[in-house]
């Protein structure tokens, strides 16, 4: 028989931390027919279909792999799966609707598909909670973020995005002691000595108010914007900016400022 009729048996079970970006517990994980299964059911409540090439596929693959290893066995789930769920949740940010996957709480997929022709600023204002009677503030932005990623750890790339708008907002390159940047910075560094993501610190509890911990604080613009985003990208090792951060929250509030022209 041909090689393709003979699979190749694993040596070793395909876990999470082998294809996706997690951590702590779930990265050892051994990724299991039923965390396929329900992750699927998922895709297909929100999207009518499981994502050619998505989150569900990947799984479905590398549970069929271990299964044909013998390393799971049909109806087989994970216990971080089946104690913490498996979800997807959508949220729609300015010109777009970010689909983010879990599985234990941990992102393991994001989609971002354009919004429906006809989002007015208005309504992306409405989205992000913000008051189009007057310009968006760049800490209006940074609290709008909280909103669509709010759980996300601190990491390097948030803390430089972060530290580049408030420098923008105060018009100086020195950053304030206590301030949002480098409550930021210290979170990022602490997050990276953390394995569990529930002890690492969150986007919410440094962005949280930031409009109040801001020294000065100014309209966004698109100049404001380029920033932000160019800080994040090169902090982060994809060269990618996360759905609904920071760079993302900056980004949309600028061009809501541009189109209501105010």
């Amino acid at each position: 028989m041909s090689q393709q009729e003979q699979p190749r048996r694993p040596q070793e079970p395909v876990k999470y931390g082998d294809v996706f970006e997690v951590s702590g517990e779930l990265a050892d994980k051994t990724v299991a027919p039923e965390d396929a299964n329900m992750m699927q059911a998922a895709e297909t409540r929100v999207f009518g279909h499981t994502q050619k090439g998505g989150t569900a596929a990947v799984m479905q693959s590398a549970a069929t792999a271990n299964k044909r290893g013998g390393f799971v066995q049909q109806g087989d789930a994970t216990d971080v799966a089946a104690e913490h769920g498996v979800t997807v949740a959508q949220t729609d940010v300015p010109g777009a609707r970010v689909t983010t996957e879990f599985v234990g709480g941990q992102v393991v997929g994001q989609y971002v598909e354009p919004m429906p022709v006809g989002t007015t600023a208005a309504t992306d204002a409405e989205t992000l909670g913000l008051n189009l009677q007057s310009a968006i503030t760049i800490g209006e932005a940074l609290e709008a973020a909280v909103q669509t990623a709010g759980n996300k750890p601190v990491d390097q790339s948030d803390a430089a995005a972060i530290q580049a708008a408030e420098v923008r907002a105060s018009g100086t390159s020195v950053i304030a002691p206590g301030g949002i940047a480098a409550s930021a910075q210290s979170a990022a560094i602490h997050n990276a000595t953390v394995d569990r993501d529930e002890e690492k610190i969150k986007l919410v509890d440094v962005l949280a108010g930031a409009t109040g911990k801001l020294q000065a604080d100014k309209a966004v613009t698109r100049q404001d914007a380029e920033g932000v985003v160019s800080a994040e990208l090169r902090n982060n090792p994809n060269l990618t900016t996360h759905p609904g951060g920071v760079a993302a929250s900056v980004t949309a509030a600028a061009r809501l400022n541009e189109k209501a022209d105010i």
